[in-house]
């Protein structure tokens, strides 16, 4: 059988679309996982990223802070979290903020530190505060390139999530662990191609926030 017969073979096999087992559930588990990921790194890269674009200060130490985490495998690093604190929704955790802070920190910075300085003199020039300037005349102009870093974090995630499946956890690659124990080849080809197809979502949903949060000037400009 060729890839694509077994896709056709999976997701024409009703056992696939029922159950605790079933797409829909598979599907909603992976997407916590990597919306739970997303935001914690989110929630740590973001106001890092912000303040030190800002200042103009932490550039080198961000882009070391970059690197090293690119550096880190993150299969290897979810073994290590699972030896030192078990079973879990950490030990996975771990890994995927590690996985999506570094495009995250880094964009958020360049993207601050490429707004025309111009405009910033100026809102400085009418004593507006640093807060404000950062707000109200930085982060609009920043934004595609913000929104840019999380789409990239978030199809890291999207993509490496399967990695649950390895610790006893659910999610899509819960097909691809239990189909290659099994020598069940249509399962695995299946749940790869549910993976891709989430990750192309991902690109459509961060291309419809990128339409509406970001103002037409700044889109033709960007």
């Amino acid at each position: 059988m060729n890839v694509l017969s077994f896709v056709n073979a999976f997701f024409s096999d009703s056992a696939h679309w029922h159950g605790y087992d079933g797409i829909p559930h598979r599907v909603l588990e992976h997407i916590g996982y990597s919306l739970m990921a997303l935001g914690i790194a989110a929630a740590i890269g973001l106001p890092v990223g912000l303040l030190t674009g800002h200042t103009g200060r932490g550039g080198n130490t961000l882009a070391f802070i970059a690197t090293a985490a690119r550096a880190l495998p993150s299969f290897g690093l979810l073994v290590l979290m699972f030896v030192l604190l078990g079973l879990g929704l950490l030990p996975v955790m771990i890994p995927l903020v590690v996985l999506a802070i570094p495009p995250i920190l880094v964009t958020t910075y360049e993207a601050v530190r490429s707004v025309d300085p111009s405009p910033v003199d100026a809102a400085r020039g009418m004593g507006m505060q640093e807060s404000r300037i950062l707000l109200q005349v930085e982060l609009p102009v920043a934004l595609p390139l913000i929104l840019s870093g999380l789409r990239s974090a978030a199809i890291q995630i999207v993509s490496t999530a399967t990695i649950a499946a390895y610790v006893s956890l659910g999610g899509l690659g819960r097909y691809i662990v239990d189909g290659l124990y099994q020598r069940d080849y249509e399962k695995v080809v299946g749940g790869a191609t549910l993976v891709a197809v989430l990750a192309l979502a991902t690109l459509a949903v961060f291309w419809a926030v990128t339409r509406l949060a970001v103002s037409p000037g700044v889109r033709r400009s960007a």
